[in-house]
C-alpha cells in the first residue's frame, strides 16, 4: 500500500525536514555528551508552531492536522524524527495528548493542559513502565489511594521519556475500582526524578518516585477502569514508533547500498557481487513490508478500525523483529567502517534497538496478537 500525500502533507513534511536540519544535523547528535539536555523548549516551541503537538487533537480543543487524517500525519513527521534520529518529545507529548482527548468529558476536565501541550508551553510524558517489570500497562503496582477527597500515590516508575524536563506526567496507577492515570505535576511534593542511562544519544530517560504525593480528584484521567483510553494510546506510541523505524532503516539501508556501488573489490564494486545482491534483495523487501504493515496499522487508528489493536501488533511484532537484523547487515557489509563513532550507522542502530524494546516489544505482541485472537 502506497501512501499518497496531499500538497499539504508535503509543506508540512518538509519544513519539519528544514527545521531539524538546520537545528540537530547528525553530527550534533553524535556530539552530545552525558547530562547534556538533549533539546531546548525555544525549539520544542518552534515544531509546535508548525503543528508537531497538533495533529490528534480536534479543532475544539485547539488542535487540527494537515489533512484531516491526524493520526496519519503524526506518522509523516515521525518519519522524519526516525530519518534524522532527532531527538524531542514528539512520542511522549502526543501519547499524553491521545489520553488526554480520549478522556476528555468522561471525568474532570484537563482542556487547559490540552490547549498548554498544544502550544509548546509545556511538556508531559507517559509514565508507563515500572523498575524491574516488563510491558504491562493495565497492571501497574503504582498505587492510587483515595483520601481527603483526593489521592495518595505510592510507587516508582522508570524509563519516563524526558522526565527531568517534563511538567507533567501522565501515571498509571492501580486504584480500589481498577487502572486509572493522573496528571501529576514534576513539581508536585513527593515526586523525584533520577536520570537513567540511554542507549540512544539523543534520547533521555528517568526513574521517578512518587512518596505519597498528594493530588486532587481534578488529577484523574477519565475514571478508573481506564482499559480503552491506554489502549488508544498504545496504538500511537506504536504507529510514531514503526514510522520512525521505518524511515531509520530507509535512510541506514540507502546508506549501505550507496557505499556497496562506491567501495571496489578486485576492480568492481561491492554492489556488482551477486550474494551482495541476494542480501540486499531481501532486506528491501522486509523494508516494503515494514513500510506496508505500518501504514496499515497508521489508517486503522486513524479510522478507529475494529481491527486496529490486532494491526498495530502486527506491525510492531513484524518491525521490530525485522530492523534489527537489517541495521546489523547494514554495518556488516560496511565492514570496519561501519563499527567507527564517526560513522552515522551507529545512531539508527541505537534508534532501532531502543524502539524495537519500548511499548513491547516484538514478543510481547506476538503473545497480544494470540490473546485477539482468543489463543
Amino acid at each position: 500500500m502506497e501512501l499518497e500525500l496531499s500538497s499539504d502533507q508535503k509543506i508540512f513534511q518538509a519544513s519539519a525536514r528544514r527545521l531539524l536540519e538546520k537545528e540537530y544535523p547528525l553530527d550534533r547528535i553524535r556530539g552530545m555528551a552525558d547530562g547534556e539536555l538533549r533539546w531546548s523548549r525555544d525549539w520544542w516551541q518552534k515544531g509546535a508552531e508548525l503543528g508537531w503537538t497538533a495533529t490528534i487533537v480536534p479543532e475544539e480543543l485547539g488542535g487540527g492536522s494537515v489533512s484531516g487524517e491526524g493520526v496519519r500525519d503524526l506518522s509523516l513527521l515521525a518519519e522524519e524524527l526516525g530519518a534524522g534520529v532527532a531527538p524531542g518529545p514528539l512520542l511522549p507529548v502526543n501519547v499524553v495528548l491521545a489520553g488526554l482527548v480520549e478522556a476528555q468529558g468522561g471525568g474532570p476536565d484537563h482542556s487547559a493542559e490540552i490547549e498548554s501541550l498544544v502550544a509548546g508551553e509545556s511538556i508531559a510524558s507517559w509514565a508507563v513502565y515500572e523498575p524491574g517489570v516488563v510491558w504491562s500497562p493495565l497492571e501497574p503496582r503504582l498505587t492510587a489511594t483515595p483520601a481527603d477527597g483526593g489521592f495518595v500515590l505510592r510507587g516508582a516508575k522508570d524509563r519516563v521519556e524526558d522526565a527531568e524536563q517534563a511538567d507533567l506526567l501522565l501515571v498509571t496507577a492501580m486504584t480500589p475500582d481498577g487502572v486509572a492515570q493522573f496528571l501529576v505535576p514534576t513539581s508536585a511534593e513527593g515526586v523525584s526524578v533520577s536520570p537513567q542511562w540511554s542507549l540512544d544519544l539523543s534520547r533521555s530517560f528517568g526513574e521517578v518516585r512518587f512518596d505519597d504525593v498528594r493530588v486532587g480528584a481534578d488529577a484523574l484521567v477519565g475514571a478508573p477502569g481506564a482499559v480503552e483510553v491506554i489502549e488508544r494510546q498504545l496504538q500511537i506510541a506504536v504507529v510514531i514508533q514503526c514510522s520512525e523505524l521505518c524511515a531509520a532503516l530507509d535512510r541506514a539501508f540507502a546508506l549501505t547500498v550507496q557505499w556497496a556501488f562506491d567501495r571496489y573489490s578486485f576492480g568492481r564494486p561491492l554492489a556488482s557481487y551477486q550474494a551482495l545482491k541476494h542480501r540486499f534483495a531481501d532486506m528491501r523487501t522486509w523494508l516494503e513490508a515494514c513500510h506496508a504493515t505500518t501504514q496499515a496499522a497508521a489508517e486503522a487508528v486513524q479510522n478507529r478500525s475494529a481491527d486496529a489493536a490486532e494491526l498495530v501488533s502486527v506491525a510492531k511484532s513484524y518491525v521490530g523483529e525485522r530492523s534489527l537484523p537489517m541495521l546489523q547487515d547494514c554495518v556488516q557489509l560496511h565492514g570496519g567502517i561501519g563499527v567507527t563513532w564517526e560513522h552515522d550507522l551507529h545512531l539508527y542502530l541505537r534508534r532501532v534497538t531502543l524502539d524495537q524494546a519500548l511499548y513491547g516489544t516484538p514478543e510481547d505482541h506476538f503473545l497480544r496478537l494470540a490473546d485477539l485472537a482468543s489463543l
